[in-house]
């Protein structure tokens, strides 16, 4: 051992303490109770669970039938349902200590959540079944139906929105966000848990689409790369969550918007069957069946 690594190791032993000295003060992100709070690992690890369950046979090493499915499928359920109550009931915890919850949780509502989500797992299934085959049939480059599954990121950004919007819908705070951030870290493509999607929903390559908390969008929709539906600013008090003044547009059925284009505001409604062309700025409604180029405000 040289004589400079006793020094360098005293050095570092004060920064440590000058890192230490700084979660003195008030500030907002000095929380030192982590231990309480979600981990963001473990939450994306029980939507990696969900997915082998959503499409099992795209995700599984070895042949399936009858006879294994439901053993196969319980290798997932179960390890994705402990983890998913741990993690809602710590947050769900967490902010009824911070005062951020209107009322308090009764005991076991973190498992009657996870088994509602679970029994809608058909249903979720129908749904991206119906996603995937919008991509199929949207998509001219598509070669079939097991490549959209396997490569396109809408798939994946579209599969954590259907599962983080059953949870946002029964008030689950922050797990949702995290499931939908994961995906867009993967994909790119950032929906948040709230909006409300219908069926048949393809995002075609996807890079940089926003969809907003109180976004609403029909069936039959198709959104290109880099579409924004985004808010017009309102009040602070007025925005916070899911559930405060409308500030994203709603897309009514059979609409397309191309890439680039930006649609803000919550009255602003695209009518059904409207075609949005790319880098488009829209600030209000149009009807039912408008082509609409080039700038319009």
């Amino acid at each position: 051992m040289n004589g400079r690594e006793p020094k360098r190791h005293q050095d570092l032993e004060d920064v440590i303490d000058i890192i230490a000295g700084s979660y003195d003060s008030d500030d907002e992100i000095n929380n030192l109770d982590s231990a309480a709070l979600p981990n963001k690992r473990a939450v994306t690890a029980a939507f990696d669970h969900l997915m082998p369950v959503l499409y099992i046979g795209f995700y599984s090493t070895r042949a399936l039938n009858r006879t294994n499915l439901r053993y196969a499928i319980s290798e997932h359920l179960y390890p994705a349902q402990d983890i998913l109550v741990e993690q809602i009931d710590r947050a769900v915890r967490y902010q009824e200590r911070m005062g951020q919850l209107a009322e308090r949780k009764p005991n076991g509502w973190s498992e009657e959540v996870v088994l509602r989500l679970l029994k809608k797992i058909p249903e979720l299934r129908r749904l991206l079944n119906a996603d995937v085959r919008a991509a199929y049939d949207g998509d001219p480059a598509a070669a079939s139906i097991e490549e959209v599954i396997f490569s396109y990121p809408s798939i994946q950004a579209i599969t954590a929105y259907r599962v983080a919007h059953e949870l946002c819908m029964d008030g689950v705070p922050m797990i949702p966000r995290i499931i939908t951030e994961y995906a867009h870290s993967k994909s790119g493509i950032d929906i948040n848990p709230c909006a409300q999607i219908g069926e048949s929903f393809f995002i075609d390559h996807g890079t940089g689409v926003v969809i907003g908390a109180t976004a609403v969008i029909g069936s039959n929709v198709k959104l290109y790369q880099g579409v924004t539906l985004g808010a017009l600013s309102v009040a602070w008090n007025e925005a916070r969550g899911c559930h405060g003044t409308k500030r994203h547009p709603t897309i009514e059925d059979d609409v397309t918007i191309y890439a680039g284009a930006s649609i803000h505001g919550g009255d602003t409604v695209i009518g059904k069957g409207s075609v949005i062309g790319g880098n488009v700025w829209l600030t209000k409604s149009v009807p039912p069946g408008s082509k609409i180029f080039g700038r319009a405000k």
